[in-house]
């Protein structure tokens, strides 16, 4: 899908990634906390929670550390207490960015934000400035090996989804916000957990980044993505091939 590519051709981030285990961590135990005292602190009956689980696996986080954080969300103390924030702005070239975050000080979150965009050539929006340019929908991935193109596109429909895709990369169903938490079930209860279960940010467009923009672009989400209060990064931009391979030389 138009402006999803970036994702693939920036694996010369993986390092680095790889290297932030315990920020991954930190993020996924904010959003197990937020997801346990949305609802009840059973998965089978919490939907968010159980979404909240998937990322933790999708990072190799221990069971121990997912069941002591539910227990102690769902406990009389409870913890920290963590509000849904939302950013939108522009980058370096024009690219539009959606910053979402879990935070116990709005304010902090929000200088912290604001510092990012104007030290990085960017400019921080109003909410909704740019989130139109997105579609808001949910995302399930599955590997090649768990059913055939045309098996998922008939569990994907059955399912009441909207798209289902087979690239070389395995299987991706797509489907309306709304609906996400029962496609996934659905799917789940036939093909088993998936690789990935998750609400997305899909650009309608994208902007073609040369070089230097790149570097800029990445830089900015780089720094963004550092902040523990910032959960996800989503922008509208492609990488070329060519490109990606000089950001990682």
């Amino acid at each position: 899908m138009a402006g999803h590519s970036q994702f693939k051709n920036i694996m010369h981030r993986k390092g680095a990634q790889d290297a932030k285990r315990a920020k991954q961590f930190a993020k996924v135990l904010r959003e197990i906390t937020v997801a346990t005292r949305s609802g009840l602190p059973d998965p089978a009956s919490n939907p968010r929670l159980r979404a909240a689980i998937s990322m933790a696996r999708e990072v190799n986080m221990p069971k121990d550390n997912v069941e002591r954080a539910i227990k102690k969300a769902s406990g009389a103390a409870g913890g920290d207490d963590y509000v849904e924030v939302r950013y939108e702005g522009y980058g370096p070239a024009g690219v539009a960015l959606i910053v979402e975050g879990l935070t116990d000080n709005r304010n902090r979150t929000a200088g912290e934000v604001r510092a990012a965009f104007s030290k990085h050539g960017g400019s921080l929006g109003e909410t909704n400035s740019v989130s139109f340019m997105f579609q808001r929908l949910g995302a399930i991935s599955y590997p090649l090996d768990v059913a055939s193109e045309d098996e998922m596109l008939e569990a994907a429909i059955e399912a009441g989804a909207d798209n289902a895709e087979t690239t070389e990369e395995g299987h991706e169903v797509t489907c309306a916000m709304e609906n996400f938490f029962a496609v996934r079930d659905a799917l789940e209860s036939r093909f088993g957990e998936p690789q990935s279960a998750k609400l997305d940010w899909r650009p309608e467009n994208s902007v073609t980044l040369d070089e230097d923009k790149a570097r800029s672009v990445m830089k900015l989400i780089d720094v963004l993505e550092d902040s523990d209060d910032i959960q996800a990064v989503y922008a509208n931009f492609d990488i070329p091939d060519d490109v990606a391979e000089a950001l990682a030389a």
